[in-house]
């Protein structure tokens, strides 16, 4: 049985690869019927995070020693392969995270890594370090795509190498969608939502200044804004960005059409409003991103759309684009569209049966199982040099 040792950030740490990692880990355990416990090396800021998992061993982000003995004990280990998580934003270094490459250049166990971003043209030095990071590894898994030529052209990574596999999502459970509106006030409204880290250039103003139309056909409509403020904002500005938008929503009349709920949730909690509202909304007005977790639920739990045409969202939802994608700063659009939906149930009802059967192919267990299987077979590989002179060349390798 293929043996796994998992490198990112990890719980209790509240961010979106440390919850992905979560999961991923227990999907691929329940796919193997696994009763052993796969290892994970966790990036931390130095502070002592409460691990009570004696699997979980902890590794200082900061510093560049600790990389190099993560690599130690990882080659001394029972891994058969390892998985690492990529993100620039998590690792060390004060060029793109480059400490992340004296772990891997240090390997001798074969790699499957992650980009959780891929630029369109990656910029120094980004470019550089991905460009690395992609020669150290043996398989590369996107959750786009879109992703996959942006990568052949930028580093000249054979096609074969990379693997799309779908942002995982929780399963459904749409009896408790009842019980949920219920407890959140909301059984008597049409809720929109959003959800993340409160910061500018979310598209958060477009809803907003679309929902006078939207009410005038819809007067129950209630947009919920679930998320406390960005961490980084809050540093550079306080709550003046939020404060702002309350001021915008006061100044439309708005107040009883506008709830912003603002507080950390976690998983459970996010799921749970998710299958309570009736329309899940990203308007994000830049187009590269490459990936979108909260999308990636919303679809997997069966819940109606709209978003700008954006990476991910074209690349999930293609199919449904002239239905579901819409341009960025058309409020007249939007709020046709969010209208148009919530005002018709039998429309709605349509939406999320479509989205269910889209969101059948995200749910972790079915995305623990291809992870699972891509691991055992690239545990087969073997190598026939030290992956440190390999860097930034194809590595030798054949199937045993």
């Amino acid at each position: 049985m293929t043996r796994i040792a998992y490198i990112a950030t990890y719980p209790p740490k509240k961010c979106g690869i440390a919850t992905y990692t979560h999961h991923l880990r227990q999907s691929v355990k329940a796919a193997r019927q696994w009763k052993f416990t796969d290892t994970v090396y966790a990036l931390t800021d130095g502070a002592i995070e409460n691990y009570t998992d004696s699997s979980v061993h902890p590794l200082p982000r900061n510093d560049c020693q600790a990389y190099r003995k993560a690599a130690q004990r990882i080659n001394a280990g029972d891994a058969d392969v390892v998985s690492l998580q990529h993100e620039f934003g998590i690792f060390g270094g004060a060029k793109a995270g480059e400490y992340v490459l004296e772990l891997l250049s240090r390997l001798d166990k074969p790699v499957v890594t992650t980009f959780h971003t891929v630029f369109e043209e990656p910029p120094e030095p980004y470019f550089s370090v991905q460009r690395e990071i992609a020669s150290l590894s043996d398989r590369i898994v996107v959750m786009n795509r879109r992703a996959i030529p942006l990568l052949t052209r930028a580093f000249h990574i054979p096609e074969e190498k990379i693997v799309f596999i779908p942002h995982g999502s929780p399963v459904p459970v749409p009896q408790k969608r009842a019980e949920l509106r219920e407890a959140f006030g909301w059984r008597d409204r049409k809720v929109i939502m959003t959800f993340g880290l409160l910061s500018r250039g979310k598209g958060l103003e477009l809803i907003i200044r679309a929902l006078p139309d939207v009410i005038r056909k819809v007067p129950d409509a209630l947009y919920a804004i679930l998320g406390q403020t960005h961490p980084e904002v809050r540093k550079r500005e306080g709550e003046s960005y939020r404060e702002e938008l309350m001021a915008f929503i006061r100044e439309l009349g708005l107040e009883n059409h506008v709830v912003m709920i603002d507080r950390y949730v976690d998983e459970e909690e996010l799921v749970h409003y998710l299958t309570a509202c009736d329309l899940y909304v990203t308007p994000y007005p830049g187009m590269q991103q490459i990936t979108s977790g909260t999308l990636a639920y919303a679809v997997g739990l069966g819940r109606p759309v709209l978003t700008t045409p954006y990476s991910h969202a074209q690349d999930l939802l293609g199919e449904w684009r002239d239905e579901l994608l819409l341009p960025y700063g058309d409020t007249k659009a939007w709020a046709e569209r969010i209208a148009g939906m919530l005002s018709d149930p039998h429309r709605m009802r349509l939406w999320e049966e479509r989205m269910g059967t889209i969101g059948a192919q995200l749910h972790w267990p079915r995305v623990g199982a291809v992870h699972a299987k891509l691991f055992r077979e690239t545990a087969r590989q073997v190598r026939y040099e030290p992956r440190a002179k390999a860097a930034g060349q194809a590595f030798s390798k054949r199937e045993v």
